[in-house]
């Protein structure tokens, strides 16, 4: 428990703390962390690395925030896709732009833009906008759980070659991979 001063656990399941990492930002990682690093793992660095690659995540909560972090460490661009421009500064300091998904002209220049969007809203929202930013051949990853439906149209995408999958928390290798 929380007070525990000795615990005995299968070390299969036991990870070693990097020097580099503080030990208050470790536990971020084992959630928001391996929860955001295993699509991006997956679509950009498995994909030849961040360079030239652009990620949008909609929400900006723990895992947007993550989420941002780890794209931008992988080398993408990264815009944040929220209902207004409220964190602006917040989205700035972390190195990506805030683009506001009630903002149809903004909606509009940024059709085709994305090679992966990171989905982290668990509330009710309007998908299928969302998905036409992607680029030919572009996945949208579903991270939050909202509990309504929502509607895609299939000819969007099968014409654009557009992905969606859903994540969760990842195994073992993959955790260890992102703490390296």
């Amino acid at each position: 428990g929380g007070y525990s001063t000795a615990i005995t656990v299968n070390s299969h399941f036991v990870f070693r703390i990097p020097d580099a990492i503080p030990l208050e930002y470790f536990g971020p990682l084992l959630c928001a962390g391996i929860t955001t690093f295993s699509p991006l793992n997956r679509h950009i660095m498995q994909a030849g690395g961040g360079a030239g690659k652009t990620v949008g995540v909609i929400g900006f909560g723990g895992l947007g925030h993550m989420a941002v972090k780890l794209a931008k460490a992988m080398g993408a661009e990264v815009v944040v896709i929220s209902r207004s421009d409220a964190k602006k500064a917040a989205a700035e300091k972390l190195g990506a732009e805030i683009m506001a998904h009630g903002d149809a002209a903004a909606v509009a220049t940024a059709t085709r833009k994305f090679d992966v969007i990171l989905d982290t809203v668990s509330a009710k929202h309007a998908v299928a906008p969302l998905v036409g930013m992607l680029k030919v051949g572009g996945t949208y990853v579903l991270l939050g759980a909202p509990k309504a439906a929502f509607e895609i149209e299939a000819l969007p995408l099968l014409f654009n070659r557009h992905s969606m999958e859903g994540s969760l928390i990842r195994g073992i290798p993959e955790t260890k991979e992102m703490l390296e």
